[in-house]
């Protein structure tokens, strides 16, 4: 495996080659992604049904960031414009119902108070198709509260921050300058130029017997025995970076898109039978049918879900082997929890601009 500057010099290098922007300079903390096509999802035997069918893709080079958000990170932003995120807020019950079956009551006004989803380890084997079995809403829990009232994240400095909703990724990358890259931009630079491999870093899930991710190691959801050095969330940088210099790619915490999130996207592209040029996501989640096999959080048709990539220290291959490039989990915007972080992207110059 190559290391950081290697990996981004090989990047830039590509870049020359295909004659794109000769003298663009990543920003600080950014990698440039050169662009190109690739071969989008996954029809693997190990390949969620979301993933599939597999469709030729192109997109235009651009900026990503090297790792997640960390939580310095987003202090930062949160000291300069006081910034409150949605785990931060009172529930709005009449935005929370339109993602409830029709007819759903309203919860008692204490239940409504300000919180977020925090996983909790069961006490034994559990189905593993009853996440309730092992997610719990508390009040209190927020980016800095992280497993709730009582948690800091005082010497998590350089973890990823989490507890964080899609508007509160958007509001971050508005900010920054910048934006939330495409599901299609994520998954190319995820792959690191190898349309083949299985994980972002190879076929084989470790190298030399080393752990390339941050994921669960042991029983899931109740024994988790840290053999890959951690029982939650890692510094970010703690594995090897991809070919393109990204670390956490894989693991760690899962990554919010701009798109919204269809389960029938890849076939409906498909049916197109063509390259499909920087694709931005469906349109709208109406029509959606549900999709047996589909791993993504269950939700009445038509509510709005936005596109998460790249697994978290959750993941177990057991249950949720989403770590690599091609998987995709659809997601309520308003909803954070304590494996969900972010990364942004940046559109690249154009040839003419770089001159």
């Amino acid at each position: 495996m190559i290391g950081f500057f290697q990996a981004t010099a090989v990047a830039a290098l590509l870049v020359l080659l295909v004659g794109c922007w000769p003298n663009a300079q990543a920003p600080q903390g950014m990698v440039l992604i050169p662009g190109g096509e690739f071969n989008m999802g996954s029809e693997a035997n190990f390949a969620f049904p979301n993933e599939k069918p597999v469709h030729r893709v192109q997109v235009a080079p651009f900026f990503l960031d090297v790792h997640p958000v960390t939580n310095a990170e987003f202090a930062k932003f949160v000291r300069a414009t006081g910034y409150k995120t949605v785990a931060e807020r009172a529930v709005e019950w009449e935005e929370m119902k339109k993602q409830l079956p029709p007819g759903t009551p309203k919860p008692p006004e204490e239940v409504l108070q300000p919180g977020s989803l925090v996983f909790c380890p069961t006490s034994g084997p559990v189905n593993l198709r009853d996440m309730s079995q092992w997610w719990v809403w508390k009040i209190g829990a927020s980016w800095k509260h992280p497993e709730g009232e009582g948690s800091s994240i005082q010497g998590r400095e350089n973890h990823p921050v989490v507890q964080i909703a899609w508007e509160d990724a958007q509001a971050y990358a508005k900010w920054a300058g910048k934006r939330l890259p495409t599901e299609a931009e994520w998954e190319f630079a995820a792959r690191g130029g190898h349309d083949d491999w299985r994980y972002a870093w190879g076929d084989v899930e470790r190298q030399d017997g080393k752990f390339m991710l941050n994921r669960w190691t042991g029983d899931f959801p109740y024994r988790n025995v840290g053999e890959d050095g951690f029982s939650g969330t890692s510094p970010v940088g703690s594995f090897p970076p991809n070919d393109y210099g990204l670390y956490d790619m894989g693991g760690n915490v899962w990554n919010w898109c701009s798109d919204l999130y269809r389960a029938d996207t890849f076939a409906a592209r498909a049916e197109e039978n063509a390259v499909c040029c920087d694709p931005k996501g469906p349109p709208s989640a109406a029509g959606e049918k549900p999709m047996f096999g589909d791993p993504s959080p269950p939700t009445i048709p038509g509510a709005e879900r936005r596109v998460m990539k790249g697994g978290s220290f959750l993941c177990h291959p057991s249950y949720c082997e989403s770590y690599r490039p091609s998987a995709r989990r659809g997601t309520s915007p308003d909803t954070g929890s304590s494996h969900v972080g972010f990364r942004c992207a940046m559109d690249a110059p154009s040839a003419s601009e770089s001159r």
